[in-house]
């Protein structure tokens, strides 16, 4: 078996693990804020790694030019996009946390309590 395909199965392979653990933190976690921050960190890493060994395993200089291309706007689209999510819940009040005693955030944002 060539390298390049252990490589290739290996990253994928981790990408697969990072995409369990993400599971197990959106399961797992208790409020809002800490599941998009398990879905925003952990699968944007996920989904690099897989689009890298997908890269090295198909081989092909354009496909895998475009593969990386794709690996790269989750890399930047996936964060904005669950900033923007936390941001809209924040602001809307969904989920907050009682335990919360110090929110230094809504004087920013002009909330209204």
């Amino acid at each position: 078996m060539p390298i390049r395909l252990i490589i290739s199965y290996f990253l994928m392979g981790t990408g697969s693990a990072f995409a369990v653990v993400t599971v197990l933190g959106l399961l797992r976690f208790p409020d809002v804020y800490t599941r998009i921050h398990a879905g925003a960190v952990v699968l944007t890493i996920s989904a690099v790694l897989v689009t890298m060994g997908t890269a090295i395993y198909v081989w092909n200089f354009f496909l895998s030019a475009k593969i990386v291309l794709i690996g790269i706007f989750f890399l930047f689209s996936n964060p904005m996009a669950t900033h923007a999510i936390a941001r809209a819940s924040y602001k809307r009040q969904i989920a907050l946390p009682k335990e919360y005693e110090i929110d230094a955030y809504s004087d920013y944002l002009g909330r209204d309590d």
